[in-house]
């Protein structure tokens, strides 16, 4: 094409531009077809990204999406490969990776609660501190419930740290964890719901702590919206449409959280029992705040260095600030 031609096109596009911008239409943009890739699990807690799929918050906002399940303890590499650029987490268990590199931004809290310490009722263990000298089952050595559990054996005083380990602990597949507590391969359990809540009744445990209900756990959020790096810089208007879509539809959690898990269990994001199902949502605080999740990392990240879950290189307060966006159209709770 000679330069006579390639201005005569260029002409053309900024014509047919103002012409479009004239008549109340706006140019099709980036942003207008960009498809935002939301990774999920099938966790039950997990239920601000169905219901917002279910009952059209993502489309209220215009938000064009893709939902891929992955397989649990994949989404930070699925993210780091560029196959999702969206998801839901459990802040605690972010910040390690968060401090190794993980390219994301938390955008805002979306509940408390989900992780509990477990015992037989009849083991005579009454409170942390009884757990001194014991071994205590976990999914995994960098799950939310190992991290839940090092805090609050921390708090209680038992010592939890490289230097002081006065606890131990073994991992077992979710599944087998109360096989291993009733068999007494271990003499407790960190777990999360729905897998806690099941097994508390099923074999009739007792708990020591449970976030969701035990002070001051039950104030500080637990689970949070994230999005890639990225999209936080590039799509800065995607990412507030998806933090505003999961902050109403974790409100709306809050006010039917029967309905949301009948619906959960209906359309196969979650199995279980939907009435049960019911009454462990109801122990979560389901009001989305992005204050609550920025405070809640801060005493988190410092008690996890503490225990030396993160690295005492780590400056935990650029940590803090650096994991985090904000957006001037995004509230910072919504009831």
């Amino acid at each position: 094409m000679n330069r006579k031609k390639q201005m005569s096109v260029i002409a053309l596009t900024v014509i047919f531009a103002l012409i479009l911008t004239a008549c109340g239409q706006k140019p099709v943009t980036k942003a207008d077809d960009f498809v935002l890739k939301i990774g999920y699990t099938g966790s039950l807690c997990e239920a601000p990204v169905h219901m917002a799929v279910e009952k059209g918050f993502f489309a209220e906002e215009g938000l064009k999406v893709e939902l891929i399940k992955l397989a649990p303890g994949t989404t930070f590499e699925a993210v780091t490969a560029g196959k999702i650029d969206a998801a839901f987490g459990l802040l605690a268990s972010l910040m390690q990776p968060l401090s190794n590199g993980l390219p994301i931004k938390v955008t805002t809290g979306l509940h408390t609660g989900c992780d509990k310490v477990l015992v037989a009722s009849d083991s005579g263990i009454k409170t942390l501190a009884d757990l001194k000298g014991k071994r205590i089952g976990v999914p995994s050595m960098t799950s939310s419930p190992i991290i839940f559990a090092k805090r609050a054996l921390a708090d209680a005083g038992v010592g939890v740290s490289e230097k002081n380990m006065e606890v131990e602990f073994a991992v077992f597949n979710a599944s087998d964890l109360p096989i291993a507590l009733k068999n007494g391969s271990v003499d407790a359990l960190a777990m999360n719901d729905p897998t806690a809540a099941v097994a508390q009744k099923e074999y009739g445990l007792f708990t020591l702590v449970d976030s969701a209900l035990t002070e001051p756990y039950k104030h500080q959020y637990c689970c949070s919206a994230f999005v890639r790096d990225n999209i936080a810089s590039d799509y800065p208007e995607i990412a507030a449409k998806y933090t505003r879509a999961m902050q109403k539809s974790s409100a709306w959690i809050q006010k039917n959280q029967d309905e949301t898990a009948k619906i959960q269990v209906e359309k196969k994001w979650v199995a279980g029992d939907a009435a049960f199902n019911a009454e462990v949502l109801k122990t979560y605080n389901y009001i989305p705040s992005v204050k609550g999740a920025y405070d809640a990392f801060g005493i988190t990240a410092k008690q996890l260095q503490q225990v030396g879950m993160l690295n005492s290189s780590v400056d935990v307060e650029a940590l803090h600030k650096n994991s985090f966006i904000f957006f001037k159209d995004v509230q910072d709770t919504v009831q």
